[in-house]
């Protein structure tokens, strides 16, 4: 039976719609915004968490504001927000791809923010 419905996650894991978007994580204290896009916003939000924590997050400004203001708020000084959804069913396959790229920069001018 372990094995059987092992199977049917394994299933709905694959057939669960995917929401590709745009992102922006705020520093509160500062001010500053950082606009990203991801093609699985389900898992973003955990995984920019982590390297944050870690100290390992790759882009500088960000984890330079997370280590200023982090120390004295911890996350609570961040906010993130998903800030536009694109859907499979809206954007399949490569026009997808095409799709977020071009939100990721219209979110990028509107907010004034950094790319990450």
């Amino acid at each position: 039976m372990q094995k059987e419905g092992r199977k049917a996650a394994i299933a709905a894991y694959r057939d669960r719609k995917v929401e590709s978007g745009v992102y922006a994580v705020r520093c509160v204290p500062s001010g500053q915004v950082w606009v990203g896009s991801a093609p699985d916003l389900s898992t973003i939000q955990n995984r920019l968490w982590f390297t944050l924590r870690q100290g390992s997050n790759t882009h500088r400004t960000l984890q330079a504001a997370w280590a200023d203001h982090g120390a004295d708020h911890g996350a609570d000084a961040f906010t993130f927000e998903v800030i536009e959804r694109l859907t499979d069913d809206d954007n399949p396959g490569h026009d997808r791809a095409a799709a977020l790229k071009r939100a990721h920069t219209h979110w990028l001018a509107k907010l004034d923010g950094t790319r990450i």
